[in-house]
């Protein structure tokens, strides 16, 4: 009998794709938190006894057990308290101006009557596009917006750090992305924080959707030296790189404790609105002046989503590296479960797609991280898994694919 191959992260040997959309039991539910190395156990998306993943189950509970009109009523409410007649802001809209931030920012002030304050973290390189789309956000939305730029040099060693030891390279960017709302709330008195959809709606941990606040656990650490970024401890930038621990001001979260003397709340605006995300572009179009790019993303068939940093296909990249999951995978998986493409056309985008290399802005990838072509491929080789992938004299394959197409699939 032969052994099982190798799993890392703690995945499931058993490759399975959930009936209903595309999405695979190889997802993690949540990425934030990887912080070292490939032997790090991770929590996956669940999967019922029929094949359905939590994401699907979730879709189907947002179509016929919640009453919308009601969560409506209750946002209404929410937002009222917070509501001021002092002309400063009453709500703080993290984002970039991409389709979702732009309908969660221009809902909240024209259909809601709040005053928002967006915040962005500036991504790692702009494309045309999403700089473009950034400055529509604010002159076609109507909106203000503080745009933050954390020190280039950490970022980019902290970036170079997450790919070679974790092999995700978002990770920096994720952190500070997710401090930046309710740090700046706290900075300028605005007790109320907004964001989108939770990433619940995509397979995280299915109860993060049965409370309309971000869990205040995130924006907690006993050690801030002992904070990881990139798989190094923070302490190791300051002994080893010449860094002071006052450049890491952007990064070190507001306490759970900062944040209730502050009275700051973190909410999802997708717990109260139904949450779309080709909704949100279609409104961001006509509302903000959002474009799509003039050509399809790397890795997958759409034009809309996650297009303004030049870094992004490298994120999606190295999730097929790890987990077998690529960009189109995860557009794939949404759209069908918002009906907008049969599980059928899914599959066939997925298998057309998802192993596309982001070739377009490679070379600047690989001078922000400061690697050749073959460190490159050196790293990324180490972190396929086993089980995942084969080495084979035609090169790298997946061993499953969800059209049945991979190496051990039958065919």
């Amino acid at each position: 009998m032969n052994r099982p191959l190798e799993a890392y992260y703690g995945l499931p040997n058993e490759v399975k794709f959930c009936k209903r959309c595309v999405i695979s039991n190889q997802r993690p539910s949540s990425t934030i938190e990887f912080r070292s190395s490939r032997e790090e156990a991770k929590k996956v998306i669940h999967f019922d006894e029929e094949g359905i993943c939590s994401a699907c189950r979730y879709q189907e509970h947002k179509e016929q057990a919640i009453d919308w009109q009601e969560r409506d009523s209750r946002l209404r409410e929410l937002l009222a308290p917070f509501k001021r007649n002092d002309g400063g802001y009453d709500v703080v809209v993290p984002g970039s101006g991409g389709k979702d931030s732009a309908f969660t920012a221009h809902v909240l002030k024209y259909r809601y009557g709040m005053n928002p304050l967006t915040v962005t973290w500036a991504p790692h390189l702009y494309t045309d596009i999403g700089w473009k789309n950034f400055q529509n956000w604010m002159h076609a939305g109507g909106l203000d917006n503080i745009l933050y730029t954390p020190n280039g040099r950490l970022h980019r060693l902290m970036t170079r750090n997450a790919f070679l030891n974790l092999l995700h390279p978002f990770q920096p960017f994720i952190v500070g992305q997710r401090i930046i709302g309710p740090a700046m709330a706290r900075r300028f008195g605005v007790r109320l924080v907004m964001y989108g959809e939770n990433q619940a709606e995509y397979g995280n941990a299915i109860e993060e959707n049965r409370r309309p606040e971000m869990s205040k656990d995130f924006f907690s650490v006993e050690d801030p030296y002992e904070m990881m970024f990139g798989g190094v401890p923070l302490r190791e930038y300051i002994d080893r790189e010449g860094f002071s621990f006052n450049d890491f001001a952007p990064y070190l979260a507001p306490t759970r404790e900062q944040l209730d003397q502050a009275e700051v709340e973190v909410h999802y605006l997708g717990y109260y609105l139904k949450w779309d995300p080709q909704e949100c572009y279609y409104y961001a179009v006509e509302n903000t002046g959002f474009e799509a790019n003039t050509e399809r993303t790397e890795g997958s068939y759409s034009k809309y989503s996650s297009i303004d940093d030049k870094i992004d296909p490298f994120h999606y990249y190295t999730t097929l590296i790890k987990f077998g999951i690529g960009r189109a995978t995860y557009d794939a998986a949404q759209e069908v479960r918002n009906d907008k493409i049969t599980r059928e056309e899914a599959v066939y985008l997925v298998e057309k797609y998802d192993q596309e290399f982001p070739q377009k802005y490679y070379k600047e990838f690989l001078n922000y991280i400061g690697l050749t072509d073959s460190e490159f491929t050196e790293a990324v080789d180490k972190f396929r898994s086993p089980h995942l992938w084969a080495n084979t004299p035609n090169g790298w394959r997946l061993r499953h694919t969800v059209g049945a197409r991979g190496l051990d699939d039958p065919h």
